[in-house]
């Protein structure tokens, strides 16, 4: 199934229900309010849900409403942990290769199971799919990050690679962004002062959503990445991910539990380079501007390619094997600080507008589990 959290004014939105095809939606109002409330009790939630999506699928759903992404909050608006790990050897030799950084294996010739990094990162303002990456200057370096993520069941501490994949209640698209300057002073503030907030696909979805593309922890499809309109990444989410999810989630509890709503993203999505002619090439492009630089560096010696400037847009979108978008796409403009306020004020001022336009008898009623208004 497919779910989301639409933009109700509330911290942690209102969870819908969404179509397969996500063209429909209809509130899980008399299952559960948001998000974190399902995570945290997944086998009595899970199947109302699945039971509102099937009726939805198949049109029997009798409060249903277009879907609407632009309304759709980050799929678990707050997170009681966010943990980035960096599954994807080529992505770190490529990094290091831009960055002048010894000791990392050369791109094209990482091994694809690298030495495994797992960062701590902030889950307390996750980003919807169509919020702005905010920075207060270009000169930090603006970089994006197109991931996957995972959202977890309770994983008990020691917990084997097997049971860390069972614990998996969802899966989502991620852009983690970086102010690259920042990050590479690498003083004690960077882990912190480096990274906006991570945005989240319209959708978070259950793996059987994917089909026999999910398989041995990894999601098997085309990550596609646009930057101003243009295809830059076109990367095969799965074959170069040399710690599956499950590794990740086995590592990240050798030393503790981990709780329901936990996200574990994978790390910038990355395809090992081949040599052609004596010359390395990435052919599968790349799913954020350090890679490309990387790629630049180990061509010709010299980056040649900018970071994101204020007004740049990103797309990042995966579509199934049947060739249907599987979590929406998320689509964001980088923008100062100061342009972000003024737009919040803005959107502050429209929703409070629109709030007060809405008569009684145009709200959304309450519904039961099976889609029948309360009395």
């Amino acid at each position: 199934m497919k779910l989301a959290s639409y933009n109700d004014g509330s911290r942690d939105g209102a969870l819908v229900v969404v179509s397969r095809d996500l063209t429909q939606a209809h509130y899980a109002t008399g299952i559960a309010t948001r998000l974190q409330q399902v995570l945290d009790d997944w086998n009595f939630l899970s199947p109302q849900l699945q039971d509102l999506y099937d009726a939805l699928n198949a049109g029997r759903a009798r409060h249903a409403f277009g879907f609407e992404p632009e309304r759709c909050m980050a799929p678990l608006p707050r997170a009681f942990q966010r943990l980035d790990a960096q599954a994807y050897g080529e992505h770190a030799a490529l990094v290091a290769q831009a960055y002048g950084q010894t000791g990392e294996a050369a791109p094209g010739s990482a091994p694809r199971r690298a030495a495994l990094v797992i960062r701590q990162g902030a889950g307390d303002n996750l980003a919807g799919p169509r919020e702005a990456i905010v920075a207060s200057r270009e000169t930090m370096d603006i970089d994006f990050g197109a991931q996957l993520a995972v959202i977890t069941a309770d994983v008990r501490h020691g917990s084997t690679n097997e049971q860390a994949l069972d614990s998996i209640r969802l899966l989502a698209l991620a852009n983690l962004p970086c102010l690259r300057a920042v990050w590479a002073a690498g003083d004690g503030l960077a882990d912190v002062l480096a990274w906006p907030s991570a945005a989240f696909s319209p959708v978070a979805v259950t793996p059987d959503e994917l089909g026999e593309a999910w398989k041995g922890g990894r999601a098997h499809l085309t990550l596609q990445v646009n930057w101003n309109g243009r295809k830059v990444g076109l990367l095969e989410a799965g074959v170069d991910m040399g710690h599956h999810f499950g590794q990740v989630i086995a590592q990240a509890v050798q030393t503790r539990h981990l709780r329901a709503g936990t996200v574990v993203c994978s790390g910038v999505v990355s395809n090992r380079g081949v040599e052609k002619k004596s010359r390395m090439d990435w052919p599968k492009g790349y799913a954020s501007i350090a890679d490309k630089r990387g790629m630049e560096v180990a061509q010709d010696g010299v980056a040649k390619t900018g970071f994101l400037v204020f007004g740049d847009t990103v797309r990042i979108e995966m579509k199934g094997r049947d060739g249907q978008s599987v979590f929406g796409a998320i689509e964001q403009e980088v923008v100062s600080w100061q342009a972000h306020a003024v737009r919040v004020r803005a959107g502050e001022a429209a929703e409070a507008r629109r709030l007060a336009g809405v008569g009684e008898s145009d709200a959304p009623r309450a519904v039961d589990d099976e889609g029948v208004e309360a009395d």
